[in-house]
């Protein structure tokens, strides 16, 4: 019990942590509301699952055993951060969230969607997190590995949802109070937009340990 309380506390460290995907989240809620940012966040859920399964599979040992793979998924992630910071900066003021169509809306959310999964799935630190952290918290000589595994990365992606949802609803409330500001609204596209790049810019240097 005790080592499942630092697993909870180890995984709140890190959500607490300022990264690309809480800026995201941030700036999807302030542009394109809640349901956009919520949408993103079960993108990025998605892809922790993804990594957990990845890690459960042993990617992280092929990484390793082929540094080339490595390089191929943190430049892939480097771009498309760079990609999203770029777009961020060259938006426009927000839209009026409460005109938007039935139908746009829909797709904003499939969009978000991928945004949120694609973010966190070319992040190759998220997978050597999920290799790393993991594996401390099995119990020799407890259950199956394989369940214990797979409990681990359920309680990992569930704590990361919750905590994505609420970093979400506080980017649509920012963006409520942005709609009332213009000068705010470009301080923030510009500042989410520069750490975005700035993540991207950090990822292209990250190294295997």
């Amino acid at each position: 019990m005790a080592s499942l309380w630092l697993f909870f506390l180890a995984l709140a460290v890190v959500f607490l942590l300022p990264g690309p995907d809480m800026i995201l989240l941030l700036q999807t809620g302030a542009r394109q509301g809640r349901g956009a940012a919520l949408a993103t966040a079960i993108g990025l859920a998605v892809a922790r699952g993804c990594h957990v399964a990845l890690a459960a599979l042993g990617l992280a040992a092929l990484f390793k055993a082929a540094p080339w793979t490595f390089e191929v998924v943190r430049l892939a992630g480097a771009a498309y951060l760079l990609w999203i910071g770029i777009q961020c900066l060259r938006s426009t003021l927000l839209p009026d969230l409460t005109t938007a169509d039935v139908a746009d809306t829909h797709d904003q959310w499939r969009e978000a969607i991928r945004r949120g999964l694609l973010t966190n799935l070319l992040n190759p630190k998220a997978l050597l997190f999920c290799s790393v952290l993991l594996p401390q918290f099995i119990v020799a000589n407890g259950a199956p590995v394989l369940s214990q595994f797979a409990m681990l990365g359920a309680l990992l992606v569930g704590i990361g949802l919750l905590f994505d949802c609420a970093y979400a609803l506080t980017g649509a409330a920012l963006g409520r109070w942005l709609q009332h500001s213009p000068t705010a609204q470009r301080v923030q596209q510009w500042l989410f937009g520069s750490l975005l790049i700035g993540f991207a810019v950090r990822l292209t240097f990250v190294q295997q340990a």
